[in-house]
């Protein structure tokens, strides 16, 4: 059994953020001691690991707790959450997309400024480098 604490450093996720998908149900069958003290199993683990793996992606608390009240109710279900997944993944696969252009810019930017440093040359497409240019006109 795991503290939140080492939940929380084991998942890399704040101890508020489990306490909150905990409150909202997304993470059920925790148990506490008699300190009342929640206490996660390698059970509860996977719970985290669902959880976190959709909310990285932008799903809604709402959209995961349906999943996670699927789950719950058991194989019956198997098709409404593959839909799901099916879903998410193919949004995670966008969002994927998006972020290469970025990087993909990023790195373009990158190594113009290499350039720019080695080179002592002049940026040419800041815009301030190019307003002294129009007020002389």
């Amino acid at each position: 059994m795991y503290t939140i604490k080492e939940v929380a450093e084991k998942m890399d996720i704040s101890e508020h953020t489990l306490r909150f998908w905990a409150k909202s149900g997304l993470i059920p069958f925790i148990k506490r001691n008699k300190n009342n003290v929640r206490l996660f199993s390698e059970n509860d683990l996977g719970w985290v690991r669902i959880v976190k793996c959709l909310r990285s992606v932008g799903t809604e608390n709402k959209a995961i707790k349906k999943y996670i009240d699927l789950c719950l109710v058991g194989d019956s279900t198997v098709k409404e959450r593959f839909e799901i997944i099916k879903n998410t993944k193919t949004r995670a696969e966008q969002q994927m997309k998006d972020l290469q252009k970025q990087l993909d810019l990023l790195e373009y930017k990158e190594n113009y400024y290499q350039n720019i440093i080695k080179n002592n040359l002049t940026d040419e497409w800041n815009p301030m480098n190019n307003a002294e240019q129009e007020s002389i006109a």
